[in-house]
Protein backbone atom coordinates (compact mmCIF):
# COMPACT_ATOMS: atom_id res chain seq x y z
CA UNK A 1 0.00 0.00 0.00
CA UNK A 2 2.93 2.69 0.49
CA UNK A 3 4.48 1.96 -2.79
CA UNK A 4 1.04 2.63 -4.36
CA UNK A 5 0.65 5.48 -2.08
CA UNK A 6 4.24 6.97 -3.21
CA UNK A 7 3.42 6.02 -7.00
CA UNK A 8 0.33 8.03 -6.67
CA UNK A 9 2.19 10.78 -5.41
CA UNK A 10 4.47 10.71 -7.68
CA UNK A 11 2.21 10.70 -10.16
CA UNK A 12 0.48 13.51 -9.51
CA UNK A 13 3.26 15.55 -8.61
CA UNK A 14 3.99 15.29 -12.31
CA UNK A 15 0.76 16.56 -13.66
CA UNK A 16 1.30 19.44 -12.19
CA UNK A 17 4.14 20.91 -13.63
CA UNK A 18 3.58 23.82 -15.50
CA UNK A 19 6.48 26.18 -17.08
CA UNK A 20 5.67 29.91 -16.18
CA UNK A 21 5.72 32.38 -18.74
CA UNK A 22 9.06 35.12 -18.99
CA UNK A 23 6.78 37.83 -18.73
CA UNK A 24 5.12 37.10 -15.33
CA UNK A 25 8.49 36.30 -14.39
CA UNK A 26 9.97 39.88 -15.41
CA UNK A 27 7.22 41.32 -13.83
CA UNK A 28 7.39 39.95 -10.55
CA UNK A 29 11.73 39.90 -10.03
CA UNK A 30 11.62 43.49 -11.31
CA UNK A 31 10.76 44.27 -7.30
CA UNK A 32 13.77 42.62 -6.31
CA UNK A 33 17.09 43.05 -8.51
CA UNK A 34 18.88 44.57 -5.86
CA UNK A 35 18.67 41.77 -3.69
CA UNK A 36 20.38 39.53 -6.53
CA UNK A 37 23.66 40.82 -6.37
CA UNK A 38 26.60 38.50 -5.47
CA UNK A 39 24.15 35.81 -4.94
CA UNK A 40 24.41 32.40 -5.83
CA UNK A 41 20.40 31.25 -7.85
CA UNK A 42 19.18 27.97 -7.49
CA UNK A 43 16.38 26.87 -10.04
CA UNK A 44 15.96 23.83 -9.23
CA UNK A 45 12.62 22.29 -10.64
CA UNK A 46 13.54 24.10 -13.94
CA UNK A 47 15.00 22.13 -17.22
CA UNK A 48 17.19 24.65 -18.17
CA UNK A 49 16.75 24.06 -21.69
CA UNK A 50 13.03 24.85 -21.15
CA UNK A 51 12.61 27.16 -18.16
CA UNK A 52 11.46 30.60 -18.47
CA UNK A 53 13.62 30.96 -15.15
CA UNK A 54 16.56 29.76 -15.94
CA UNK A 55 16.63 31.94 -19.40
CA UNK A 56 15.49 35.31 -17.57
CA UNK A 57 18.22 34.56 -14.85
CA UNK A 58 20.89 33.44 -17.47
CA UNK A 59 20.26 37.01 -19.48
CA UNK A 60 20.32 39.20 -16.62
CA UNK A 61 23.24 37.13 -15.18
CA UNK A 62 25.38 40.69 -15.14
CA UNK A 63 22.32 43.18 -14.80
CA UNK A 64 21.64 41.46 -11.35
CA UNK A 65 25.33 41.21 -10.65
CA UNK A 66 24.93 37.61 -10.06
CA UNK A 67 27.97 35.11 -8.60
CA UNK A 68 26.53 31.93 -9.99
CA UNK A 69 23.33 30.57 -11.84
CA UNK A 70 22.40 26.66 -11.43
CA UNK A 71 19.51 25.01 -12.40
CA UNK A 72 18.39 21.10 -12.29
CA UNK A 73 15.58 19.24 -14.12
CA UNK A 74 13.89 15.84 -13.02
CA UNK A 75 13.69 12.94 -15.05
CA UNK A 76 10.22 12.81 -14.26
CA UNK A 77 9.08 15.90 -15.55
CA UNK A 78 6.57 15.18 -18.75
CA UNK A 79 7.89 18.55 -20.48
CA UNK A 80 11.77 17.82 -19.94
CA UNK A 81 13.29 16.98 -23.08
CA UNK A 82 9.72 17.37 -25.04
CA UNK A 83 8.01 19.63 -27.35
CA UNK A 84 9.92 23.17 -25.54
CA UNK A 85 13.85 24.39 -26.52
CA UNK A 86 15.59 27.78 -25.14
CA UNK A 87 17.18 27.64 -28.37
CA UNK A 88 15.76 25.63 -31.29
CA UNK A 89 17.44 23.06 -32.99
CA UNK A 90 19.23 19.83 -31.68
CA UNK A 91 20.48 19.44 -28.31
CA UNK A 92 24.06 18.44 -27.24
CA UNK A 93 23.11 16.35 -24.56
CA UNK A 94 25.26 13.59 -23.37
CA UNK A 95 23.34 10.19 -24.04
CA UNK A 96 21.97 7.96 -21.59
CA UNK A 97 19.95 5.27 -21.01
CA UNK A 98 17.36 6.69 -19.47
CA UNK A 99 15.71 10.56 -19.92
CA UNK A 100 18.84 13.11 -19.04
CA UNK A 101 19.00 14.78 -16.20
CA UNK A 102 21.17 17.58 -16.20
CA UNK A 103 22.75 20.32 -14.21
CA UNK A 104 23.82 24.13 -15.61
CA UNK A 105 26.22 26.19 -13.57
CA UNK A 106 27.33 29.65 -14.60
CA UNK A 107 29.56 31.69 -12.79
CA UNK A 108 29.69 34.44 -15.99
CA UNK A 109 27.99 35.54 -19.34
CA UNK A 110 30.23 37.27 -21.11
CA UNK A 111 29.34 38.99 -24.50
CA UNK A 112 30.28 36.75 -26.53
CA UNK A 113 29.71 38.88 -30.17
CA UNK A 114 30.48 41.59 -29.06
CA UNK A 115 27.19 43.73 -29.53
CA UNK A 116 26.87 45.49 -25.86
CA UNK A 117 24.58 43.12 -24.25
CA UNK A 118 24.07 40.14 -22.78
CA UNK A 119 21.16 38.16 -24.93
CA UNK A 120 19.90 34.32 -25.61
CA UNK A 121 22.79 34.21 -28.37
CA UNK A 122 25.66 34.94 -25.74
CA UNK A 123 23.64 31.93 -23.76
CA UNK A 124 23.93 29.54 -25.98
CA UNK A 125 27.57 30.33 -27.34
CA UNK A 126 28.71 30.02 -23.31
CA UNK A 127 26.36 26.57 -23.19
CA UNK A 128 27.85 24.87 -26.27
CA UNK A 129 31.68 26.22 -25.66
CA UNK A 130 32.09 25.57 -22.24
CA UNK A 131 32.30 22.07 -21.57
CA UNK A 132 32.22 21.90 -17.64
CA UNK A 133 28.81 24.27 -17.60
CA UNK A 134 26.51 21.40 -18.22
CA UNK A 135 26.78 17.77 -16.68
CA UNK A 136 25.22 15.26 -16.22
CA UNK A 137 22.99 14.63 -12.56
CA UNK A 138 23.86 11.07 -11.34
CA UNK A 139 20.23 10.77 -9.84
CA UNK A 140 16.72 11.76 -11.23
CA UNK A 141 16.59 15.92 -10.31
CA UNK A 142 13.93 15.45 -8.07
CA UNK A 143 14.73 18.24 -6.00
CA UNK A 144 14.45 15.92 -2.75
CA UNK A 145 17.65 14.10 -3.79
CA UNK A 146 20.58 13.84 -2.05
CA UNK A 147 22.68 15.46 -5.10
CA UNK A 148 19.87 18.60 -5.03
CA UNK A 149 20.22 19.06 -1.89
CA UNK A 150 24.02 19.23 -1.88
CA UNK A 151 23.50 21.88 -4.17
CA UNK A 152 20.81 23.73 -2.43
CA UNK A 153 23.48 23.96 0.17
CA UNK A 154 25.61 25.93 -2.06
CA UNK A 155 22.77 28.45 -3.01
CA UNK A 156 21.61 31.75 -1.38
CA UNK A 157 18.63 32.23 -3.08
CA UNK A 158 16.10 29.58 -4.36
CA UNK A 159 13.71 30.89 -7.30
CA UNK A 160 11.50 28.28 -9.48
CA UNK A 161 7.78 27.07 -9.81
CA UNK A 162 7.48 23.96 -7.70
CA UNK A 163 5.06 21.33 -8.03
CA UNK A 164 1.71 22.82 -6.85
CA UNK A 165 1.21 18.87 -5.00
CA UNK A 166 4.99 19.16 -3.34
CA UNK A 167 4.33 22.56 -1.99
CA UNK A 168 4.75 21.75 1.58
CA UNK A 169 7.08 19.73 1.34
CA UNK A 170 9.18 21.75 -0.57
CA UNK A 171 8.74 24.82 1.28
CA UNK A 172 9.79 22.95 4.48
CA UNK A 173 12.93 22.22 2.72
CA UNK A 174 13.95 25.50 2.07
CA UNK A 175 13.22 26.74 5.27
CA UNK A 176 14.98 23.89 7.42
CA UNK A 177 18.40 24.86 5.07
CA UNK A 178 17.42 28.35 6.30
CA UNK A 179 17.15 29.75 2.09
CA UNK A 180 16.28 32.41 0.72
CA UNK A 181 13.31 31.98 -1.86
CA UNK A 182 10.96 33.30 -4.69
CA UNK A 183 8.48 30.48 -5.53
CA UNK A 184 4.82 30.62 -6.92
CA UNK A 185 2.06 28.62 -5.49
CA UNK A 186 -1.90 27.69 -5.72
CA UNK A 187 -3.57 29.94 -3.05
CA UNK A 188 -4.83 26.70 -1.93
CA UNK A 189 -1.60 26.21 -0.02
CA UNK A 190 -2.34 29.37 2.18
CA UNK A 191 -4.87 26.63 3.68
CA UNK A 192 -2.05 24.27 4.84
CA UNK A 193 -1.37 24.50 8.86
CA UNK A 194 2.43 24.26 8.27
CA UNK A 195 2.03 27.22 5.32
CA UNK A 196 0.22 29.25 7.51
CA UNK A 197 2.22 29.08 10.55
CA UNK A 198 5.00 30.55 8.55
CA UNK A 199 2.86 33.52 7.76
CA UNK A 200 2.01 33.66 11.46
CA UNK A 201 5.47 33.98 12.48
CA UNK A 202 6.14 36.61 9.63
CA UNK A 203 8.92 33.78 7.79
CA UNK A 204 7.09 33.83 4.53
CA UNK A 205 4.70 36.66 2.88
CA UNK A 206 3.22 37.26 -0.77
CA UNK A 207 4.87 38.51 -3.50
CA UNK A 208 3.68 41.43 -5.37
CA UNK A 209 1.83 40.04 -8.51
CA UNK A 210 -1.08 37.75 -6.79
CA UNK A 211 -3.99 35.98 -7.76
CA UNK A 212 -5.55 36.80 -11.36
CA UNK A 213 -5.24 34.22 -14.15
CA UNK A 214 -1.92 33.21 -15.58
CA UNK A 215 -0.96 31.09 -18.25
CA UNK A 216 1.56 28.28 -18.15
CA UNK A 217 3.02 26.14 -20.73
CA UNK A 218 2.35 22.69 -20.18
CA UNK A 219 2.63 19.12 -22.29
CA UNK A 220 0.96 18.67 -25.33
CA UNK A 221 -0.75 15.62 -24.24
CA UNK A 222 -1.88 17.49 -21.40
CA UNK A 223 -5.84 16.90 -20.70
CA UNK A 224 -8.12 18.99 -18.31
CA UNK A 225 -11.49 18.23 -17.30
CA UNK A 226 -12.22 22.11 -16.80
CA UNK A 227 -13.77 23.96 -19.88
CA UNK A 228 -12.08 24.33 -23.32
CA UNK A 229 -11.57 28.12 -22.60
CA UNK A 230 -8.68 27.14 -20.27
CA UNK A 231 -6.35 26.10 -22.75
CA UNK A 232 -4.72 27.69 -25.89
CA UNK A 233 -2.31 26.75 -28.63
CA UNK A 234 0.06 29.46 -29.50
CA UNK A 235 3.07 29.29 -31.97
CA UNK A 236 2.62 25.11 -31.48
CA UNK A 237 2.82 25.37 -27.92
CA UNK A 238 0.19 24.38 -25.75
CA UNK A 239 -0.59 26.57 -22.30
CA UNK A 240 -3.32 26.31 -19.29
CA UNK A 241 -5.11 28.92 -17.80
CA UNK A 242 -4.64 28.96 -13.70
CA UNK A 243 -5.96 31.56 -11.16
CA UNK A 244 -5.40 32.08 -7.95
CA UNK A 245 -1.96 32.04 -8.32
CA UNK A 246 0.15 33.76 -6.00
CA UNK A 247 4.01 34.31 -5.22
CA UNK A 248 5.61 33.11 -2.11
CA UNK A 249 8.81 34.68 -0.43
CA UNK A 250 10.93 35.56 2.13
CA UNK A 251 12.72 38.43 0.26
CA UNK A 252 11.99 41.75 1.76
CA UNK A 253 9.00 43.42 0.12
CA UNK A 254 8.11 47.34 0.11
CA UNK A 255 4.39 46.08 0.09
CA UNK A 256 4.69 44.42 3.49
CA UNK A 257 5.68 47.73 4.85
CA UNK A 258 2.60 49.33 3.24
CA UNK A 259 -0.20 49.77 5.58
CA UNK A 260 -3.79 49.09 4.88
CA UNK A 261 -5.86 53.00 4.97
CA UNK A 262 -9.12 51.99 7.29
CA UNK A 263 -12.08 54.15 6.97
CA UNK A 264 -14.64 52.33 8.67
CA UNK A 265 -15.49 52.79 12.09
CA UNK A 266 -16.56 50.11 14.36
CA UNK A 267 -20.27 49.05 15.22
CA UNK A 268 -22.31 45.80 16.52
CA UNK A 269 -24.96 45.95 13.53
CA UNK A 270 -22.09 46.14 11.12
CA UNK A 271 -19.91 43.79 12.40
CA UNK A 272 -21.70 41.00 13.70
CA UNK A 273 -19.52 38.92 16.39
CA UNK A 274 -19.16 34.61 15.84
CA UNK A 275 -21.43 32.71 17.75
CA UNK A 276 -18.58 30.07 18.26
CA UNK A 277 -15.42 32.60 17.73
CA UNK A 278 -14.37 35.42 20.21
CA UNK A 279 -13.81 37.50 17.25
CA UNK A 280 -16.57 39.61 15.00
CA UNK A 281 -16.63 38.75 11.29
CA UNK A 282 -15.54 41.10 8.51
CA UNK A 283 -15.99 40.47 4.80
CA UNK A 284 -13.79 42.42 2.77
CA UNK A 285 -10.01 43.56 4.51
CA UNK A 286 -11.04 47.07 3.24
CA UNK A 287 -13.70 47.29 5.56
CA UNK A 288 -11.72 46.63 8.35
CA UNK A 289 -12.66 49.00 10.95
CA UNK A 290 -9.63 51.49 12.52
CA UNK A 291 -10.75 51.70 16.18
CA UNK A 292 -11.83 47.88 16.94
CA UNK A 293 -9.05 46.26 19.37
CA UNK A 294 -10.09 43.01 19.28
CA UNK A 295 -9.79 39.91 17.00
CA UNK A 296 -11.22 40.53 13.89
CA UNK A 297 -12.17 37.48 11.05
CA UNK A 298 -10.54 38.36 7.67
CA UNK A 299 -10.86 36.82 4.45
CA UNK A 300 -7.96 35.21 3.55
CA UNK A 301 -6.97 37.57 0.84
CA UNK A 302 -5.88 39.65 3.75
CA UNK A 303 -2.65 37.98 3.64
CA UNK A 304 -1.53 39.75 0.70
CA UNK A 305 -2.01 42.94 1.92
CA UNK A 306 -0.59 41.77 5.67
CA UNK A 307 1.60 43.96 7.36
CA UNK A 308 2.71 42.89 10.65
CA UNK A 309 3.75 46.04 11.88
CA UNK A 310 0.31 47.27 11.52
CA UNK A 311 -1.94 43.45 12.37
CA UNK A 312 -1.11 40.42 14.66
CA UNK A 313 -1.92 36.92 13.15
CA UNK A 314 -3.79 34.69 15.89
CA UNK A 315 -4.71 32.09 13.92
CA UNK A 316 -7.93 30.87 11.75
CA UNK A 317 -11.34 29.44 12.27
CA UNK A 318 -10.91 26.01 11.20
CA UNK A 319 -12.82 24.48 14.27
CA UNK A 320 -9.17 23.18 15.51
CA UNK A 321 -7.46 23.79 18.64
CA UNK A 322 -4.75 25.49 16.58
CA UNK A 323 -2.79 28.55 17.25
CA UNK A 324 -4.53 31.06 19.26
CA UNK A 325 -8.04 31.31 17.54
CA UNK A 326 -9.71 28.97 19.05
CA UNK A 327 -12.98 27.79 18.58
CA UNK A 328 -15.23 28.75 21.97
CA UNK A 329 -17.62 25.85 21.47
CA UNK A 330 -18.70 22.68 19.86
CA UNK A 331 -22.47 22.06 18.51
CA UNK A 332 -24.64 18.95 19.47
CA UNK A 333 -26.59 16.49 17.13
CA UNK A 334 -25.79 19.70 14.49
CA UNK A 335 -28.30 19.33 11.40
CA UNK A 336 -27.80 20.91 8.20
CA UNK A 337 -31.15 22.11 6.54
CA UNK A 338 -30.94 23.28 2.79
CA UNK A 339 -32.85 25.35 1.32
CA UNK A 340 -35.74 22.87 0.18
CA UNK A 341 -35.88 21.47 3.39
CA UNK A 342 -33.84 18.81 3.04
CA UNK A 343 -32.31 17.93 6.25
CA UNK A 344 -28.77 15.91 7.07
CA UNK A 345 -25.70 15.52 9.41
CA UNK A 346 -24.70 19.01 10.27
CA UNK A 347 -21.10 17.84 11.59
CA UNK A 348 -19.76 20.13 9.25
CA UNK A 349 -20.98 23.24 11.24
CA UNK A 350 -18.15 22.83 13.67
CA UNK A 351 -15.42 23.53 11.09
CA UNK A 352 -15.89 26.91 10.42
CA UNK A 353 -17.17 30.06 11.89
CA UNK A 354 -20.93 30.74 12.41
CA UNK A 355 -23.19 33.72 13.03
CA UNK A 356 -26.39 33.44 14.80
CA UNK A 357 -29.59 34.53 13.99
CA UNK A 358 -33.55 34.46 15.39
CA UNK A 359 -35.13 33.81 12.14
CA UNK A 360 -34.17 31.32 9.79
CA UNK A 361 -33.24 34.06 6.36
CA UNK A 362 -34.58 33.14 3.07
CA UNK A 363 -32.08 30.62 0.21
CA UNK A 364 -30.11 29.88 2.65
CA UNK A 365 -28.04 26.66 4.23
CA UNK A 366 -28.75 26.99 7.43
CA UNK A 367 -27.66 25.16 10.87
CA UNK A 368 -29.48 23.93 14.17
CA UNK A 369 -28.14 22.41 17.28
CA UNK A 370 -29.47 21.28 20.41
CA UNK A 371 -27.54 23.48 22.30
CA UNK A 372 -28.78 26.39 20.10
CA UNK A 373 -31.77 28.40 20.40
CA UNK A 374 -31.62 29.76 16.38
CA UNK A 375 -30.53 29.19 12.88
CA UNK A 376 -26.81 29.53 12.49
CA UNK A 377 -25.42 30.33 9.21
CA UNK A 378 -21.61 29.53 8.18
CA UNK A 379 -19.51 31.86 6.80
CA UNK A 380 -16.29 31.45 4.73
CA UNK A 381 -12.99 30.41 6.47
CA UNK A 382 -11.46 33.60 8.65
CA UNK A 383 -7.88 34.57 9.31
CA UNK A 384 -8.27 36.06 13.13
CA UNK A 385 -5.99 39.14 13.61
CA UNK A 386 -6.17 42.09 15.76
CA UNK A 387 -5.77 45.48 14.95
CA UNK A 388 -1.93 46.84 16.62
CA UNK A 389 -2.27 50.41 17.13
CA UNK A 390 -6.23 50.72 16.80
CA UNK A 391 -7.23 54.32 16.76
CA UNK A 392 -9.13 55.96 19.87
CA UNK A 393 -12.18 57.65 19.25
CA UNK A 394 -13.96 59.77 22.23
CA UNK A 395 -17.52 59.31 22.91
Amino acid sequence: MAGKEALTRASRAKKDEFYTQLKDIEDELRHYRGQFRNKVVFCNCDDPYESSFFKYFAMNFNHLGLKRLIATCYAGSPITGTQLSLFGGERSIPKSPRRPTYRFDITEVPDANNDGSIDLCDVEHLLKSESNVVTLLKGDGDFRSDECIAMLGEADIVVTNPPFSLFREYISLLISHGKKFLVLGNQNALTYSEIFALFKHNRIWMGYNNGGVKWFQVPDDYSHTSTASRIKVESGARYLSMGNINWFTNLDTSKRHDEITLFRRYTPDEYPRYDNYDAIDVGRYADIPYDYDGAMGVPITFLDKYNPEQFEILGWTRGKNEFEALPSKRYSNARQIKPDGTESNGGKVNTGPTLLLPQRPENRTVYVADDVDGFLVQTYMRIVVRNRRPEKVSA
